[in-house]
């Protein structure tokens, strides 16, 4: 079963490529519905890296424990872009971990894919593609709970990804009043 978006921010697809690999970004499109916490005494990395596993314990209000997930990072890029893409190239940050307990235990597959390119003439904007492929013998049941989540997660992210634009890359820093 899948949960599939496509939407364009307002945001150029470098900073939002950034915000992925944020887990505090990715976090905040989630909240306050839902809270990731992490299972390390160390919290969560400063960047998701490619090929690293982060465990996280979700909280439905910061209150309810909803389980525990396996998040396993990797990333791609798509040198040609697809028709209909911004013409740039297409980064591809995929969560290909899996629900370790709780309610979302019940799944066998987590596939998890999001795509940025900067967007169809407008590069300052990001089109930004989400898939989510789940499997199991209660995907069935998850799959409506699962959408109403993504479709919370498009209206934050279209909420907060502007602010993104102001995030500094790794290795810049802001200037400094003399």
């Amino acid at each position: 079963m899948r949960v599939l978006q496509k939407l364009v921010i307002d945001i150029d697809a470098d900073a939002a490529w950034r915000a992925l690999h944020s887990p505090r970004a990715v976090a905040e499109l989630y909240g306050p519905l839902m809270m990731l916490e992490p299972l390390e005494p160390d919290g969560l990395p400063t960047s998701w890296e490619p090929g690293g596993d982060v465990g996280v314990q979700l909280r439905l209000g910061g209150i309810v424990p909803m389980g525990r997930q396996l998040i396993h990072v990797s990333d791609r890029v798509v040198a040609d872009p697809a028709p209909g893409s911004g013409g740039g190239p297409v980064r591809i940050f995929r969560d290909s971990g899996i629900p370790v307990s709780g309610p979302l235990a019940g799944l066998d597959v987590w596939d998890h894919q999001i795509a940025v390119s900067p967007a169809p003439g407008d590069p300052s904007k990001t089109l930004w593609r989400d898939r989510l492929v789940i499997g199991g013998p209660t995907a069935v049941l998850l799959w409506p709970v699962l959408w109403t989540m993504w479709e919370w997660r498009a209206a934050r992210l279209r909420a907060l990804a502007p602010s993104w634009a102001h995030d500094f890359a790794p290795d810049e820093t802001p200037d400094q009043p003399e």
